[in-house]
């Protein structure tokens, strides 16, 4: 009795493995979701959003759906693409991704949610969901402080002044007081001042003296040459 029953326990054993082996056998499907801003006029925001999937898993999904319908549609305009896709399959350690454009002229924070994606298993009746990761808070139409913008003015004049002539380095300089001086009074320009003005002088000054240093060099080269 005792030996008859020992191979059905064997069996049942074997049965138990194969069984928690197919549960383990299954996709799992990630996703990334990721939204890139430029503005193509004034007043106009443009959003590329991009949901990246990645199966994780052991198996195909099929009939996998994404869909990212958490745009308004009263401030979010669709001018590329949809914002729901669906995929006949994805097999183990494959890639995919669905990309779509918006665009909008409201101004303001905006709070994106993720990404829905629902797909199916051929063991299961019932369809699996996963969600991409979350985005950022998106500034949508926010306004770049003045600061930063003549901040790469200034980076950009230093990098170039072994390059700028006499009369560049002048007319550079002269336009930066004279810009000052338009918006003297405020603490903008205070604070430009305090950050900038002495170091816009400098690089004024230290090309100046390059260029008549150098300048007499360059003739007298030429003339020595023409005597020759």
């Amino acid at each position: 009795m005792a030996r008859s029953l020992a191979p059905l326990g064997a069996l049942l054993f074997l049965l138990g493995l194969a069984a928690a082996a197919s549960a383990t056998d299954a996709p799992f499907v990630v996703a990334h979701k990721k939204v890139a801003l430029s503005r193509p006029k004034p007043g106009v925001e443009r959003l590329a959003v991009s949901v990246d999937l990645y199966n994780q898993g052991s198996a195909t999904a099929y009939d996998v759906a994404i869909n990212d319908d958490s745009w308004p549609t009263e401030a979010f305009e669709l001018v590329s693409g949809e914002k729901s896709k669906t995929l006949e399959r994805l097999d183990r350690g494959a890639t995919a991704s669905h990309t779509f454009i918006l665009e909008t002229k409201t101004q303001g924070r905006f709070q994106g949610s993720p990404a829905i994606i629902r797909y199916r298993i051929p063991t299961k009746t019932a369809l699996q969901e996963a969600y991409s990761t979350p985005i950022f808070p998106l500034d949508i139409l926010a306004e770049r402080a003045p600061e930063k913008k003549f901040e790469w003015v200034i980076n950009r004049a230093i990098a170039l002044h072994p390059t700028l002539s006499f009369f560049q380095l002048l007319i550079f300089d002269l336009c930066f007081w004279c810009w000052l001086l338009c918006v003297s009074g405020s603490a903008q320009a205070k604070r430009l001042v305090a950050k900038y003005g002495a170091l816009v002088s400098v690089v004024s000054f230290v090309g100046m003296f390059i260029y008549l240093v150098a300048s007499p060099s360059k003739s007298s080269g030429k003339s020595s040459k023409k005597r020759r």
